[in-house]
C-alpha cells in the first residue's frame, strides 16, 4: 500500500490529480449522472464537506481536461472532443458588508470570467446586464452552450444574518443575479449552484424554478463526504493504529436519505494528527446558531429526536429561520428516517455523530451556565464521579455548578425561568461527555427524562422543578412508573436517580438514589 499526501484544505481538482500525489475519492461518477439526468441543479451541504472541490471537478470535466481524469469513472465515458465555456462564481472569500460591496464583488467575478473566455462585457457597470451578456456572447463565441457554476451562493446573506437589513440587501442583489440564469436558459447547457442553506425559491430564486434540488435525493446522498468503502479502500494505508469503531462513532453518520457518509474534513485531520477531536466543529464557532437556540429557549434533550416536515426543513429566509432548518442545513442535525404521512413527508432528525453531539452540547452548556469558568473542570469531574458511582459527589457537583453562575446572569436572562432550563443543563453535562445517553425515553408507563448506559451499568434519571410539580418526589415517580422494568434481566446494575431543582433557590434541592440488581 503506497502512502500519499492528505488533501487537507485543497479545493482544486487539478492540484490533487496533476501529479497523482494526493489521496482522491472519486466523485466523477456523480458528475456523469448529473449530466445524464438533467441540466440545472441545486445542492445544499454543510461547510467543509467538499462542495467546492466537486464544483471544481465539474469545471475541469466540462473544460475537457482529460489528463486529470485518467483512471477515474468519468474517463472512458466522457466525450473529450467537446469543450464548453465555463462561468464560475464563488462567494467563498471575504465578508460582504453592503449592497454596493456585493455589486462590486459580482462585477469583479464577471469581469474575470469575461477575460478568461475572451468575451469582455460592453457594460461592466450593471451586474445583471453584464452576466446576461457574458452568457450569450460566450455561447456565440465558443459554439457550445455555457456551463454556470456557483459556489457558496448564499454566503453574502449568511455572513449578515445578525444584521437583517444587510442580509436582505444581499438577498435582493443575489436574486437579481440568479434571475439571469433562468432568463438565459437558451444559452445554458448546465448549471450547478451550491451553498450551506436552502433559501426558499420565493425569497431568493424567484422565477428560477427550473433548478432540481438534489439536497435530499437518495441517489446523491454521498455526492460529498466519504463513504465507509471510500475510507477502507482509498485511505487504507493511513488506518493502521486507529480504531475503526471509534472513527465511525466520532465522524460518520451524515445522511441525506441515502448512503451515510463521514465528514471529510474530520477524517483528513484525524489521519494526519492521529487524535480524536471535534476538528470540524472547532473550525468556526457557530455563534449565530448558539444565539438562536439560546434565545428560543430550546429544550436540548429534544434535539436528539426532532420530527419535522419537509416544508419546515427547507424554510430558510432572513425573516424566518426555523431551528430545525438551521440545525439541519448547517450540519448539526442529520436525517435519521423519512416517513410519508398522508400528503406530507416527515423527517426524523438526529445528531450525526459523537463529535457534533458532544461539542454542540458543550458550547450550549457554556451559554446556559452564563459562561461560568468552572464548567470544563466540572465536566471532567462528572466523568470521574460516574466511574466511582459517587452519587453524593454528583449532588455536590451540580449544586456547585448552579452556585457558580453569576447572579447578574440569572437576573438579566429569562432563560433561567423557563421550565426546561434545569433539565437542559443537566442533560448537556452528560451529552458533552459523549456518553451513551437516551433522553426522553418512551415506555408504556410514560416518558423517562434520561437513561444512561455507562461502564456496564444503567442510570435512570427523573428530573423535577419543585415549584412546577410540588407533589411527590422525583424518585417516587421513577419507582411508581416502573421505568426500570425494561432493563431487568440484563444483569446490569440499575440506579434510579431522582433529581429535584428549585428555580427560586437556583440550585439542586434533592438528589435521591436507589440501586437495584439487573
Amino acid at each position: 500500500m503506497t502512502r500519499k499526501r492528505l488533501p487537507i484544505g485543497i479545493q482544486t481538482f487539478r492540484k490533487i490529480r496533476e501529479d497523482d500525489d494526493y489521496y482522491y475519492v472519486d466523485k466523477t461518477g456523480f458528475a456523469l449522472r448529473l449530466v445524464e439526468e438533467g441540466a440545472h441543479y441545486f445542492l445544499s451541504r454543510p461547510r467543509r464537506f467538499g462542495k467546492s472541490l466537486f464544483l471544481d471537478t465539474l469545471a475541469e470535466l466540462f473544460s475537457g481536461s482529460e489528463e486529470l481524469f485518467r483512471g477515474l469513472d468519468a474517463h472512458e465515458r466522457w466525450d473529450w472532443g467537446r469543450r464548453f465555456p465555463v462561468i464560475r462564481l464563488s462567494f467563498g472569500g471575504g465578508v460582504v458588508q453592503s449592497r454596493a460591496e456585493l455589486d462590486r464583488r459580482i462585477l469583479r467575478l464577471l469581469c474575470d470570467n469575461a477575460d478568461r473566455l475572451g468575451v469582455p462585457c460592453r457594460d461592466p457597470q450593471d451586474p445583471v446586464v453584464c452576466f446576461s451578456e457574458l452568457i450569450a456572447r460566450a455561447h456565440a463565441e465558443h459554439g457550445e452552450r455555457v456551463v454556470v457554476l456557483v459556489d457558496e451562493y448564499d454566503k453574502p446573506i449568511l455572513d449578515n444574518l445578525t444584521r437583517p437589513d444587510l442580509a436582505r440587501e444581499a438577498r435582493d442583489g443575489l436574486r437579481n443575479l440568479y434571475s439571469v440564469i433562468k432568463d438565459s436558459d437558451a444559452h445554458i447547457g448546465f448549471a450547478f449552484l451550491t451553498g450551506v442553506s436552502k433559501f426558499s425559491k420565493v425569497s431568493l430564486f424567484s422565477g428560477l424554478n427550473n433548478l432540481r434540488d438534489i439536497t435530499v435525493s437518495a441517489e446523491y446522498s454521498a455526492i460529498c463526504g466519504y463513504t465507509e468503502a471510500d475510507l477502507d479502500l482509498v485511505f487504507a494505508p493511513e488506518l493502521p493504529g486507529l480504531d475503526p469503531v471509534l472513527i465511525r462513532s466520532w465522524y460518520n453518520g451524515y445522511n441525506w436519505t441515502g448512503e451515510t457518509v463521514y465528514n471529510p474534513f474530520d477524517v483528513l485531520l484525524l489521519l494526519q494528527e492521529r487524535v480524536f477531536r471535534p476538528w470540524w466543529f472547532e473550525t468556526a464557532t457557530p455563534t449565530f446558531l448558539l444565539d438562536v437556540l439560546t434565545e428560543r429557549h430550546t429544550f436540548l434533550p429534544r434535539l436528539e429526536h426532532l420530527i419535522t416536515s419537509e416544508q419546515l426543513l427547507s424554510t430558510f429566509d432572513v425573516e424566518r429561520i426555523t431551528s430545525e432548518a438551521l440545525l439541519f442545513q448547517t450540519g448539526y442535525l442529520t436525517i435519521d428516517a423519512v416517513q410519508q404521512v398522508g400528503a406530507f413527508i416527515q423527517y426524523r432528525l438526529r445528531y450525526p455523530n459523537l463529535e457534533v453531539r458532544a461539542a454542540l452540547n458543550a458550547a450550549l452548556l457554556d451559554r446556559l451556565g452564563g459562561g461560568a469558568s468552572e464548567i470544563p473542570r466540572q465536566t471532567g469531574q462528572l466523568y470521574a464521579l460516574l466511574q466511582a458511582n459517587d452519587f453524593a459527589g454528583m449532588q455536590t457537583l451540580f449544586t456547585a455548578f448552579f452556585a457558580s453562575i453569576p447572579h447578574d446572569w440569572y437576573r438579566n436572562n429569562p432563560i433561567a425561568r423557563y421550565e426546561g432550563y434545569y433539565a437542559s443543563v443537566f442533560y448537556a453535562y452528560f451529552a458533552s461527555l459523549g456518553l451513551d445517553l437516551t433522553p426522553e425515553e418512551s415506555s408504556n408507563a410514560g416518558r423517562l427524562d434520561m437513561a444512561l448506559r455507562f461502564n456496564g451499568q444503567v442510570y435512570l434519571f427523573e428530573l423535577k422543578v419543585v415549584e412546577l410539580a410540588p407533589d411527590g418526589s422525583a424518585l417516587a415517580q421513577l419507582k411508581e412508573r416502573g421505568y426500570a422494568d425494561r432493563y431487568r434481566g440484563s444483569d446490569e446494575p440499575i440506579h434510579l436517580i431522582g433529581v429535584e431543582f428549585s428555580r427560586e433557590q437556583r440550585s439542586v434541592v434533592g438528589f435521591a438514589v436507589e440501586s437495584l440488581n439487573g
